[in-house]
């Protein structure tokens, strides 16, 4: 009676988090410009600092998710950016 119920959304911590994802693995140039970013990225932060590079940190997916919010999960967009990082690129984290 007392469980915590998680929310999760398609395997994602949330519909945001989930969408944000697929946009970024499903739209060419969005992800051809995600893999071009980790090819050169050392830090332990890789989403946010694609989206501020990228110009989107204020802007909304065609979905209307905010790109940038309280609501995305940033460690598991982390852990996305990262496994599109050419292998062993991954240095920090």
């Amino acid at each position: 009676m007392g469980e915590r119920r998680i929310m999760e959304y398609q395997g994602w911590k949330n519909h945001a988090t989930w969408n944000v994802s697929l946009w970024i693995n499903n739209d060419y140039p969005l992800y051809e410009a995600a893999v071009e970013f980790m090819k050169d990225y050392k830090g332990k932060m890789p989403y946010k600092q694609f989206v501020m590079d990228s110009g989107l940190s204020a802007q909304r997916t065609p979905d209307r998710v905010m790109w940038y919010s309280a609501q995305l999960d940033y460690r598991e967009l982390n852990e996305m950016m990262f496994e599109l990082a050419p292998k062993g690129a991954r240095n920090v984290q």
